[in-house]
């Protein structure tokens, strides 16, 4: 009796950890934007073009869709989870969007305001690091028939998303008047995308108590993840990478 009672316990751990998980994404992605972000909002003094709110309304909506959805499935309602799955697919598309429409918007005001080739080479870091989560999450979509490897893939994908909110933490420390001016080099955000892998860290400590591994899904989406962070910096000192955002920048004109 005691050995039936101590696995459903862990059959229940293992169920709310993605809740969890999901709590704590929640509140990087909030706090990490409240100094740059929802703090001037509230008091009116946020002046970005009008594609950062929507951008942040809809990042903020994802994050809470995988809250929702982590919930649905620890709370037995799987087949729930499968059915807003599409509304997901959908959402998650509008945030890719996003971001290529706030990443071109943000080259054509360094454009005008002479720092063009600077943002261009930072670009490395939204592009390539949109091409990674869009990576991921076709993964995750691919094996959505198998949880086992769906759920750690997501729990990766939103790992990644979290390195933008953990940045804003470094501008404050490091440019305490909002980092105004040039873009920085592409490297500044090797920083805040690793410490986002710590939460990858979590996952792979948590199968080690659960299921006495590390699933192998981990193993592979945190190597994506730290492989595309290590090849942002040389890719996008390259004349080629350049030359490639001109042509993502020519697709709004």
């Amino acid at each position: 009796m005691a050995t039936v009672t101590m696995k459903a316990a862990a059959r229940a751990e293992g169920r709310y950890f993605y809740v969890w998980m999901g709590v704590a994404f929640v509140a990087v992605a909030f706090l990490g934007f409240v100094p740059t972000y929802w703090a001037p909002v509230a008091t009116a003094s946020f002046h970005g073009p009008r594609m950062q709110h929507v951008h942040g309304l809809v990042l903020t909506l994802w994050v809470l869709f995988y809250l929702v959805q982590s919930w649905l499935v620890a709370s037995g309602r799987s087949f729930d989870h499968r059915n807003w799955g599409q509304a997901g697919i959908a959402l998650f598309t509008v945030v890719i969007c996003t971001i290529l429409v706030t990443e071109i918007g943000a080259l054509h005001r360094a454009e005008i305001a002479g720092y063009g080739d600077a943002a261009r080479r930072f670009a490395a870091v939204t592009l390539l690091g949109a091409a990674l989560i869009v990576g991921l999450f076709t993964a995750a979509i691919v094996w959505a028939r198998r949880p086992d490897i769906h759920k750690r893939l997501m729990v990766v994908l939103m790992s990644a998303m979290m390195a933008p909110a953990i940045a804003r933490v470094f501008i404050i420390m490091l440019a305490p008047g909002g980092g105004v001016g040039a873009p920085p080099p592409p490297g500044v955000a090797v920083a805040p995308t690793l410490i986002g892998c710590l939460l990858i860290v979590v996952g792979m400590v948590h199968d080690r108590r659960t299921i006495g591994r590390v699933h192998p899904a981990y193993l592979w989406g945190g190597l994506a993840v730290v492989t595309e962070t290590l090849l942002t910096v040389p890719i996008s000192a390259s004349a080629g990478w350049v030359a490639f955002v001109q042509g993502f920048e020519a697709l709004a004109k």
